[in-house]
């Protein structure tokens, strides 16, 4: 019979040698030509043009954490840590950020991510400016969807707020979630496969995180190699983050009602989407 060290031990070893094995080649930051094509498939099955990812953050259950104090204990009254995720329209991770405080906000653990850092220094090798289909000016940038926890930039869009909003800005909403179930998904999957998620994890914090971190590119080389099951993607348990609300740089405004006017453009609409609001 193993003790209880050693398996922990071994789970977290296993964990390891699974991320170091798989994230370099299921999960290697993507370059322009990369994020480009992440773009041509959102647009084919979201018809949301220049998007290059989809962004959210889910907490993992955890048993508290030994000498942390509140740090992990979230707002819903569990203990839990952050999986922040980057996800493409293919429903796999193209980056993550694991462990983060689950008191934290989303965009707290944005901006304290690689991911986040990366993005406001315009380090991600995104495509330049291009116009969107069907239109020659003006040229727009390549963006990420988020939810309204985030913080509206030049790059990362986020839903109007619901109060009072025209038409044109409660379509613009529409499209935007229609990207952002892709992330919703892609967890859901995630959750379902590696059903470890659906309760609280009784490990050590840094085995719980390798844990996490091992599923998540399993997730992605098993979505390469099976495909997936959209079933298996419409319930699971792991509860959204924070849902404060972030205050949006002023460069990001402009943007998103350039995309809110493409929406309601004849290049733009969906025949559809006046009914779905």
């Amino acid at each position: 019979m193993v003790g209880k060290s050693t398996a922990s031990m071994i789970i977290r070893e296993t964990c390891v040698a699974i991320w170091d094995a798989l994230h370099a080649a299921v999960m290697a930051q993507p370059h322009k030509e990369q994020w480009k094509e992440i773009a041509d498939v959102f647009q084919k099955t979201c018809q949301f043009p220049n998007c290059a990812g989809a962004i959210d953050g889910k907490h993992i259950c955890i048993k508290k954490p030994v000498r942390s104090g509140s740090q992990y204990y979230n707002y819903k009254k569990y203990f839990s840590f952050v999986l922040f995720a980057v996800c493409d329209a293919n429903y796999s991770f193209r980056y993550i950020d694991v462990g983060s405080y689950g008191s934290r906000s989303d965009s707290a653990v944005f901006a304290h991510s690689e991911f986040g850092k990366m993005l406001l220094d315009k380090a991600l090798d995104l495509p330049d400016h291009t116009t969107l289909p069907g239109t020659t000016s003006p040229a727009m940038p390549f963006v990420f969807v988020a939810n309204e926890a985030f913080a509206l930039g030049e790059n990362l869009m986020k839903p109007y707020s619901s109060r009072g909003l025209s038409i044109p800005r409660r379509v613009f909403n529409y499209r935007l979630t229609r990207v952002r179930r892709v992330v919703e998904c892609a967890f859901g999957i995630l959750a379902n496969k590696w059903r470890f998620l659906h309760t609280p994890i009784h490990l050590k914090l840094e085995t719980a995180i390798s844990a996490v971190k091992a599923a998540c590119v399993l997730h992605n080389f098993v979505r390469a190699r099976d495909g997936y099951n959209f079933e298996d993607s419409l319930s699971h348990s792991l509860q959204s983050h924070l849902p404060s609300v972030a205050r949006g740089h002023r460069q990001g405004a402009p943007v998103r009602e350039q995309f809110t006017a493409y929406f309601m453009s004849p290049h733009g609409a969906l025949p559809w989407q006046l009914e779905a609001i």
